[in-house]
């Protein structure tokens, strides 16, 4: 995708400030680390909280930074979170991508993931004419995300169960969907 700008919502009530999304940065290291680090945020994320800041640029330098599409949540103007969506690579199924994201424990309950995940499908969509779905596949426990999907407009498609193993355990998970010419 190319360099894109900065998107911002001015958000009253729950958040009590603007939120924008653009590219993570290496300087952002210390901002990354309070919610990367965070045991309740990491909790239904692949990775494990990072302990160690070098690790934490190592993944910023060697992961983020090549990632087509994979953004800062700011509040006003300092980042809280993360939003990416991974273009599947396989010819066939181009047409969709995957939507993941995570924000500082402190700023949970506001509506920012909502309104992050709303801003992050809306750039990508009209981006990428190609691809037409963006899907989230969110842990059967994590009812706080289902509710941000559900909040954003994405469709809830169903329980895929025993699907994945997070961290050493077989877990259900609920699949969600957004289109391209969902209102």
């Amino acid at each position: 995708m190319e360099k894109r700008e900065q998107q911002t919502t001015h958000m009253s009530g729950g958040s009590g400030g603007n939120i924008s999304l653009r590219p993570l940065q290496l300087s952002d290291v210390d901002d990354f680390m309070v919610w990367a680090s965070d045991p309740d945020v990491a909790r239904f994320c692949r990775f494990e909280p990072y302990t160690s800041r070098d690790d934490a640029l190592a993944y910023i330098a060697g992961t983020v930074l090549p990632h087509p599409y994979f953004q800062a949540i700011c509040l006003d103007g300092r980042p809280v979170g993360q939003v990416s969506v991974t273009r599947n690579e396989a010819r066939m199924e181009a047409c969709r991508g995957e939507l993941g994201y995570a924000l500082a424990s402190g700023y949970w309950g506001r509506g920012i993931a909502t309104e992050a995940v709303r801003m992050a499908v809306a750039e990508v969509f009209g981006e990428r004419p190609e691809m037409e779905r963006v899907e989230a596949v969110v842990d059967g426990e994590n009812k706080a995300s289902q509710r941000v999907l559900e909040k954003a407009g994405f469709a809830r498609e169903g329980v895929l169960r025993r699907y994945q193993v997070l961290k050493g355990r077989t877990r259900d998970v609920v699949v969600f969907s957004r289109l391209s010419t969902d209102e």
